[in-house]
């Protein structure tokens, strides 16, 4: 699945039955001892400074708006939190807490003036004056609704959706103007649906045009997407909310693009765009302005073997096909396109075998009248470019992230567009996040290791960087080791990386219980990455109870190029599992103090159905911990689904060979099911179902629910109550 839960969140866990936890494993889910590194951070648009929210003492108070000056990279408050909290917000539910936090809400956004600021309390929108600290109520919702607000290129508006309509509202007086009156609750109008926000990463579906005279947005029918129940127990009289959501094989939301005017007076008419698709199979993942007349849109194919890109008459509609990328299994992750100056544009392509940039050009006065040529491509070798962060159009310059150097670590990079002056921009090693500014002379970087906490610098392009914000040292765990390890696949080519964590006093034979825990799917990066958000604080705690924990990115997953990731083309189980054992005996071949008569397997999502299909397919686990598993893949979503699998109809064989629930008979060892049955990503019917054949068949089994809990399982109680349950499993089993 696309969100897999990670472990690094903990909390302080009280086990009597245990032990007492060392000062090492105090978890930090709310309250992180090392302190949290700055989150949400934007650019003033004029580059001068850079934003967030303060989230720990350690610059100013939680919740102050910190800028920090380019030129200097000194720290000061912009806002108090007193200030910005004196800026109501509505009560929300955890369910929209939930949907906020994976729509990547901003908690501010800047003006083309860099003097305003535009506060999203819960959907309340309040327009803030950084000159004289004032604040101005834009958009007042009793429901929290005023969902991804944006100003207008000029600064003259605010816009933002409410109940599926599309909203302009003057920044300068109380005019506000309803764009679209759908009254279907089925229609969205600019908003995003539970599937392509899941599976497709798509955080807005609508866009101003350059010139702020007109807004594209897709517009997305769901009436003919089949509701999924989800029941809310807690009420003495049940609830329930009717989810849209496509499994395999079924009718996926109708998308089509509309362009409206914002001039046009008190009745906006929308004129929608012609294009040759299926509006109600294939995907529309990307789309915006290519000039103020032209829109461009993406069209990807139902079978996830075809992206088409086309130019489109803002005015009359009409549509032309410019450029398409094919694979004959499924294309990659990345559907981003990036404009470039003079009648040129930046897309990636794995068309070579790994993720890289590539170059087109296309007519700029008459962008609809021939198809885009291939102009060059701009990198190429064996790594993966992971994102594009910037284009500079003054300097001809294109900042990316790739893996060149390791897989397990990312730098960023900067190139001329015609191939020029490429040069490495960070040299540190680990994992960088990095932001570029508005004017791409200065850029932010958080940098972390497996073995070094994370470290926000402020960073002049070809200049050193200089810290504003640092971890605060925790005394290492001195009882544990956790190294990287190499091994060589189920095919006996392949090197596979993973971490091997070891209670650093045990060395007699046999006298250590090892537990396996991937993730094991599709991802579009890798998971055993040089970083320190990899989940390493539970696998120390499970170590300091005397626990081996052995990671390993087996084929199938990503980071390493289109051959490495294709391996699960219809092929969910056999090649995983192959791997996993592989290294699991090498690992036990390597480390004789590992007892091969005491091995765990446990993971969440994906690495919880990785975690059946294991227990179902060897002996050899003697316990096992599934957390919110998908057990049939006829259960899961449409896009995730089927580009892997294909459509169910077709390959009635893969989706029965691939889904844990068709050996569940054959499940061995002892096994526990968490699930949160308030879960809108992996349904909780897919534990109910899995459950059915363990009782037919006398197997026994644990179960643990978290009521109206989501997929991340999130909040401190129920993540103490999570980690304690899976702790206690392998201590009761295992030892």
């Amino acid at each position: 699945m696309s969100i897999a839960a990670r472990t690094a969140l903990l909390l302080t866990f009280a086990l009597p039955a245990f032990g007492q936890i060392t000062p090492r494993t105090v978890a930090f889910a709310n309250s992180n001892p090392e302190g949290s590194p700055p989150s949400g951070a934007a650019w003033s648009p004029d580059g001068t400074r850079l934003t967030f929210l303060a989230d720990d003492d350690k610059i100013a108070k939680p919740g102050d708006l910190i800028q920090i000056d380019a030129r200097t990279g000194k720290a000061s408050v912009l806002a108090k939190a007193a200030q910005l909290d004196a800026f109501s917000a509505p009560e929300i539910s955890e369910k929209d807490r939930d949907h906020r936090a994976r729509y990547a809400a901003p908690d501010f956004l800047w003006a083309s003036d860099s003097k305003h600021l535009l506060l999203d309390k819960n959907g309340r929108l309040w327009l803030y004056n950084t000159t004289d600290s004032t604040g101005l109520l834009v958009v007042d919702t009793n429901t929290g609704s005023g969902d991804d607000p944006k100003f207008s290129p000029d600064a003259k508006y605010v816009s933002y959706l409410r109940n599926n309509n599309l909203y302009i509202h003057s920044t300068s007086s109380a005019a506000n103007t309803a764009l679209t009156a759908s009254t279907a609750d089925t229609i969205l109008n600019g908003g995003i649906d539970w599937v392509y926000l899941e599976e497709l990463d798509v955080r807005s579906n609508y866009f101003w045009s350059p010139d702020s005279s007109a807004i594209a947005y897709l517009q997305m029918d769901e009436a003919k997407v089949p509701q999924f129940p989800l029941t809310d127990w807690i009420p003495t009289h049940a609830t329930i909310d009717q989810q849209r959501y496509p499994q395999p094989g079924d009718p996926n939301p109708t998308v089509r693009v509309g362009v409206v005017s914002t001039t046009s007076g008190a009745t906006p008419q929308t004129r929608f765009i012609d294009l040759p698709f299926s509006p109600g199979n294939d995907y529309i993942p990307r789309f915006g302005w290519l000039d103020p007349n032209t829109l461009y849109i993406q069209v990807l194919t139902r079978d996830h073997q075809h992206l088409n890109l086309y130019f489109a008459d803002a005015h009359t509609g009409a549509s032309r096909l410019v450029y398409t990328d094919t694979d004959p299994k499924f294309l990659s992750f990345d559907h981003e396109i990036d404009l470039l100056p003079k009648g040129r544009f930046l897309t990636t392509s794995w068309r070579d075998g790994h993720t890289h940039l590539y170059v087109y050009k296309y007519d700029e006065k008459h962008p609809l009248d021939a198809p885009a040529k291939l102009d060059h491509q701009l990198t190429q070798g064996d790594y993966e470019v992971d994102t594009v962060a910037a284009v500079d159009a003054k300097s001809q310059t294109i900042f990316y992230v790739s893996t060149e150097g390791s897989p397990l670590e990312n730098n960023l990079w900067s190139i001329r567009i015609d191939g020029s002056a490429r040069q490495k921009l960070t040299t540190s090693p680990g994992i960088h996040d990095v932001l570029v500014s508005s004017d791409a002379t200065h850029f932010s970087d958080i940098v972390s290791t497996a073995t070094s906490a994370p470290v926000a610098s402020l960073c002049a392009v070809h200049q050193p960087c200089v810290p504003f914000w640092k971890s605060t040292p925790v005394a290492p765990a001195t009882d544990v080791t956790t190294t990287p390890v190499t091994f060589t696949a189920a095919d006996g080519k392949i090197t596979l990386y993973g971490t091997l964590t070891l209670p650093a006093a045990a060395s007699s034979p046999h006298s250590v219980p090892l537990i396996l825990n991937p993730y094991g799917g599709p991802t579009p990066t890798a998971e055993a990455r040089n970083d320190w958000s990899n989940g390493q604080f539970f696998n120390q705690l499970l170590a300091q109870h005397g626990f081996a924990v052995l990671q390993v990115d087996n084929r199938g997953m990503g980071g390493r190029g289109r051959d490495f990731l294709q391996v699960s083309f219809h092929n969910f189980g056999p090649p995983q599992f192959a791997d996993q054992i592989a290294a699991l005996d090498q690992t036990l071949a390597k480390n004789p103090q590992l007892d091969p008569k005491r091995i765990g397997w446990w993971g969440w999502s994906w690495g919880g159905s990785f975690t059946l299909y294991a227990m179902s397919h060897t002996d050899r686990i003697k316990a096992g911990v599934a957390v919110a598993p998908v057990t049939d893949w006829r259960n899961y979503d449409s896009i995730y689904t089927e580009r892997f699998l294909g459509l169910p109809a077709a390959n009635p064989d893969v989706y029965k060979v691939d889904a844990p629930i068709t050996n569940a008979a054959q499940l061995k060892g002892r096994l526990l099911i968490a699930h949160g049955t308030g879960d809108d990503n992996v349904h909780i019917a897919n534990t109910i179902q899995f459950l059915q054949p363990l009782i037919d068949n006398g197997i026994p089994y644990d179960l643990q629910l978290f009521p109206r809990k989501t997929h991340s399982i999130a909040g401190p109680e129920s993540r103490n109550e999570l980690f304690n349950r899976i702790l206690a499993h392998f201590e009761t089993y295992l030892k």
